[in-house]
């Protein structure tokens, strides 16, 4: 996560409510639809690789740092295309 000059985290929520904004900006005259699930498998995705690679691609740790069971994170790997 990024820091400010005086070493203050900027919580995630900050970033994530940024984005939602920007998307809706965009949007123009459209209609946001299924926000919720985009934004969820936009989300999910990165965070799966990020814990993996942090956990030295071990599945047992990265479930265990997600607070996922085994058995959760390999339908989740399997859901995404991540191996």
């Amino acid at each position: 996560m990024e820091t400010t000059k005086k070493n203050v985290s900027i919580p995630l929520s900050v970033y994530v409510k940024q984005s939602i904004e920007i998307y809706f900006s965009q949007l123009s005259d459209h209609d946001a639809v299924d926000l919720h699930a985009l934004v969820i498998s936009e989300v999910e995705k990165p965070l799966l690789e990020a814990a993996l690679a942090h956990s030295g691609y071990n599945q047992t740790k990265t479930a265990k740092v997600l607070g996922l069971s085994r058995s959760t994170l390999r339908k989740k790997l399997e859901h995404y295309g991540i191996s």
